[in-house]
């Protein structure tokens, strides 16, 4: 006897189907959903709001400003188009402190980030009171920049600075250093390094205290020397933050107003103008003789545009750096 394994397909017609009614969604599940969708934007909103009334809202305002005859005293006056930006651009004023604002960035950004590394590579040591040590490094950066300058300008006086005492005690002539354009740049550049550079460190050594420590006895087993580990692991470690500290660098070096401005006295960039910023023109223009917030306006806008400028190629240079590097740091790892 056999028996059938096939199984049974019922080939009836299926009994017709009544057409449902449509769900009906209440209030209850309509906010939900809402809320779902809403919420995430509500949450995040406050900063946008913020961003858009301390940020946005200056920037427009300025830029309305910069199109318009504009006095300290009288207020608004016609709409003259571009042609604050056209005097601006024509006064050699302009470009002798965009000069003197490039020079003082470059001698105080630069040396600023060595430093901050190797001093934050010196703090992550076993070294005792680190505590009072990382403490250290930050006291420059709570002095007022005011008293500051006051202290630094005294130490560079031509005439009876400490700093050229020292220089002739050691058979060095004086260094002029509110006559020469170097010289006082190079002064103005200290003043700046003092301030930031624990500010830094101490930026660059929590980065440090990140890197896994695993790295690093890897590389003690491998017969590494502490200097082949600082260049090896501690450095591409912290290309992000350097990345990071390098535009914020930017940003301040570019606006620099406080040190130039208590250089001297009078605090117009010195006789010659040898170090008037762009940010001290930009005071000059608009509470100095000419009163003038159309020019003052166009100055800051253009101060606003070669800030974006410059950060972003410094951006690009920094991230071009680290995303060549990355490849081979990764087939040495291979290896």
């Amino acid at each position: 006897m056999t028996t059938s394994t096939t199984p049974h397909l019922d080939r009836r017609p299926s009994p017709p189907t009544r057409d449902r009614d449509p769900r009906r969604v209440g209030l209850r599940q309509k906010l939900g959903r809402w809320d779902v969708k809403l919420s995430p934007y509500l949450y995040i909103s406050p900063f946008f709001i913020l961003f858009a009334i301390v940020g946005l809202f200056p920037l427009a305002y300025t830029a309305y400003v910069s199109m318009h005859k504009w006095h300290l005293i009288g207020g608004e006056g016609a709409f003259v188009g571009f042609d604050n930006f056209a005097f601006v651009l024509q006064q050699p004023n302009f470009w002798r402190a965009l000069r003197n604002t490039f020079s003082i960035f470059l001698l105080s950004s630069v040396p600023q980030i060595f430093v901050a590394i190797i001093l934050a590579a010196v703090l992550d040591a076993n070294l005792r009171a680190r505590t009072f040590w990382r403490m250290g490094v930050l006291l420059p950066y709570v002095v007022a920049p005011v008293a500051v300058s006051l202290i630094f300008s005294k130490l560079f006086a031509d005439q009876s600075g400490m700093i050229n005492t020292i220089l002739n005690n050691i058979g060095l002539d004086s260094i002029r250093w509110h006559a020469d354009v170097l010289s006082s740049h190079f002064a103005i550049a200290t003043m700046v390094n003092f301030r930031w550079i624990g500010y830094n460190t101490l930026i660059f050594l929590a980065a440090m205290q990140a890197v896994p420590r695993d790295l690093y006895e890897a590389a003690i087993l491998d017969g590494a020397a502490r200097m082949r580990q600082f260049f090896s692991i501690t450095v591409p470690m912290l290309r992000p933050t350097i990345i990071f500290v390098v535009v914020t660098s930017t940003i301040g070096g570019l606006q620099i107003f406080d040190e130039p401005r208590m250089f001297d006295q009078f605090g117009q960039g010195g006789a010659d103008r040898q170090w008037l910023t762009v940010t001290m023109y930009l005071y000059e223009l608009g509470w100095g003789a000419q009163k003038s917030f159309g020019r003052a306006a166009a100055v800051a806008w253009i101060l606003f545009l070669i800030i974006v400028a410059v950060g972003v190629i410094n951006f690009s240079l920094t991230r071009r750096i680290s995303t060549d590097t990355a490849p081979k740091s990764g087939r040495k790892a291979k290896r």
